[in-house]
């Protein structure tokens, strides 16, 4: 009964080993840790799962959110990811996420509208690929930059249509 018991054991082992391994390398669960430790402020653990491009940009947002107080840190770590798709070609992959914010004050900016964060396979490992020009919350319905003509450093115009005139003097501008 031992002999029989001790290679089943080992084999269901193995089994679990190598499913649980893979799935921690799966585009969703990539992305969910990278999306989770990125809205939590936690950069270093969305460096793990990051392109070398996409560490280099959180670096910096690291070096930004030490302004950041505490107490608005602590209110980023309620946010939650919800990964509602991902759509693998070959060694890319799109994953389509929505966030939920349980303390916003207003219920209909306590979930985002669909995004989409783009992943990589290098080395046989999914990784983020993630840039200046990719859209956290905004731009085109691929989570690309903001549309062709827009610039997302630009304030909106104003509503209503009250656009000056080009050559309106300074001081008449309807804003």
């Amino acid at each position: 009964m031992r002999k029989f018991l001790l290679p089943l054991t080992a084999i269901l082992f193995a089994g679990i080993l190598f499913v649980g391994c893979n799935k921690g390398d799966s585009p969703k669960s990539v992305a969910s840790t990278w999306l989770t430790s990125f809205y939590h402020m936690d950069y270093e653990g969305a460096k793990k799962v990051s392109t070398e491009e996409t560490k280099a940009m959180l670096t910096q947002l690291a070096q930004f959110s030490s302004m950041i107080p505490d107490s608005t840190k602590q209110q980023y770590k309620k946010i939650t990811v919800d990964v509602k798709e991902v759509k693998e070609d070959g060694d890319k992959a799109d994953v389509t996420y929505m966030l939920n914010d349980p303390t916003a004050k207003d219920a209909k900016d306590a979930s985002s509208g669909p995004q989409v964060l783009h992943l990589v396979k290098k080395d046989k490992k999914w990784l983020v690929q993630f840039s200046k020009n990719d859209s956290m919350g905004g731009g085109d319905d691929k989570g690309g930059a903001p549309p062709a003509g827009g610039d997302s450093t630009q304030a909106p115009p104003p509503a209503g249509g009250d656009t000056p005139p080009a050559d309106a003097p300074a001081g008449n501008k309807r804003f």
